[in-house]
C-alpha cells in the first residue's frame, strides 16, 4: 500500500523533513512506514493500510502549516500525529499565525496546541479566566505573555502576579533573609516569566514604577485592584477561604487570570483546595471561563506526556 503527497517547493521538503531528517524519521517510528521524497512528491508505504494513511494526512497537515509561514519543531510533529489519532489534524492550522505577545529578544509567543489557543482566547474574552491543568501545559507562561500584551497596548496600567507561599515539603521558616527573599523562590517562576518578556532592565523599571506588583497571596487582602490584569498562580494551594479573598479584589476595567494542577495540591492534610471549590462553585458564571487543560498541551519534554500519563492511571487503580 502506498501513497503519494504532493509538495509546493523543495525548501517545503527540508523544513518537512527537518535536521538529519528527524521530522519523517518520526512519523515513520509511529506509523511503520517508509517515507521517500523525489521530485516533489512524497512517497509513503507500508503494509497497513490504515497507518499509511493517517502519516500521509499527518504529512499533508505539516505541509500546509509550513506553506503558512511557520516553522516546523518536533513538538509540532509530535502533536499533529496526537491530534490525527482523533482524526483532527486539520486543526493544526488553526495554530498558524496567532501571536500572543513578542519576548524581549524579538521571539514570538504562540499557542502551541489547539487547547492553548482556546485557553488565551477565554482570557482575551472573559473578566475571568481559570486555567487547569498538568505541568507544562502553558498555564502561567501565556496568562504572563497575555497581561504583557494587554499592559502594551495600554489596555490595564499595572500587571500584577501573585501566588500562595505554600510549602511543597519545606518550611518557610528554615529559608535566609527576610519575608521578602522568604518569599522570593516561590514567585520565581512568575519572575522568570516576565524577564522572557519584558527583559531584566525593563523589569525592573516597571517594578520600580509599580507597573508590575510580584507578591504573596497575603499581601492582596483590603485592597481593590482597578486597571489591572491580575495572575493567580499556583491556586490549587489556596483555601477556600485565601480565594473568595482574592476573587473580590478584581476592580473595574481589570482581569484575572487563575491557574493551577488539582493534581499538586501542597496543602496540610484536611484543608479543601480553594480552586476545587471555585471550580464547583463558579460552573455557568456569565464572563468566567473555566478551561481544563490535558496532556496533549504539555509542551514540555515528551516524557512529561508520558510521566502525566502513568501517573493518571496509577491513580485510577487506587
Amino acid at each position: 500500500m502506498e501513497q503519494i503527497v504532493l509538495l509546493e517547493s523543495a525548501d517545503q521538503a527540508v523544513e518537512l523533513f527537518g535536521s538529519f531528517d528527524e521530522n519523517i524519521r518520526l512519523i515513520e517510528q509511529a506509523y511503520g512506514v517508509r517515507i521517500l521524497f523525489r521530485d516533489s512528491e512524497l512517497k509513503v508505504s507500508g503494509e497497513d493500510p490504515a497507518a499509511v494513511d493517517k502519516a500521509a494526512r499527518v504529512i499533508k497537515s505539516l505541509a500546509a502549516f509550513i506553506g503558512s509561514g511557520e516553522p516546523l519543531t518536533e513538538q509540532n510533529v509530535r502533536y499533529c500525529m496526537s491530534m490525527a489519532a482523533e482524526d483532527h489534524e486539520d486543526q493544526m492550522m488553526q495554530l498558524a499565525g496567532d501571536v500572543v505577545c513578542i519576548t524581549s529578544k524579538g521571539k514570538p509567543v504562540k499557542p502551541k496546541t489547539v487547547g492553548q489557543r482556546t485557553y488565551c482566547e477565554d482570557i482575551r474574552s472573559n473578566t475571568i479566566t481559570i486555567g487547569v491543568g498538568p505541568a507544562g501545559t502553558g498555564k502561567t507562561y501565556l496568562a504572563v505573555a497575555m497581561a504583557v500584551a494587554a499592559y502594551r497596548a495600554q489596555q490595564v496600567n499595572r500587571i500584577i502576579l501573585t501566588r500562595p507561599a505554600v510549602e511543597a515539603g519545606e518550611k518557610l521558616g528554615f529559608l535566609p533573609g527576610d519575608l521578602q527573599q522568604k518569599v522570593d523562590p516561590y514567585l520565581r517562576p512568575l519572575y522568570d516569566a516576565l524577564f522572557d518578556m519584558l527583559g531584566a532592565e525593563t523589569y525592573q523599571r516597571l517594578l520600580e514604577r509599580g507597573s508590575i506588583e510580584v507578591a504573596p497571596l497575603a499581601y492582596m487582602r483590603g485592597r481593590t485592584l482597578d486597571d489591572s490584569f491580575i495572575i493567580l498562580d499556583e491556586a490549587q494551594n489556596t483555601t477556600g477561604e485565601q480565594m473568595k479573598m482574592f476573587l473580590t479584589r478584581l476592580g473595574f476595567n481589570s482581569k484575572m487570570v487563575i491557574t493551577g494542577d488539582i493534581t499538586q495540591i501542597d496543602l496540610p492534610d484536611g484543608k479543601r483546595s480553594g480552586l476545587k471549590d471555585a471550580i464547583r462553585i463558579l460552573k455557568g458564571v456569565e464572563d468566567i471561563a473555566i478551561f481544563r487543560f490535558t496532556e496533549k498541551d504539555v509542551v514540555r519534554h515528551k516524557l512529561v506526556q508520558d510521566i502525566i500519563r502513568a501517573y493518571e492511571r496509577f491513580d485510577r487503580t487506587k
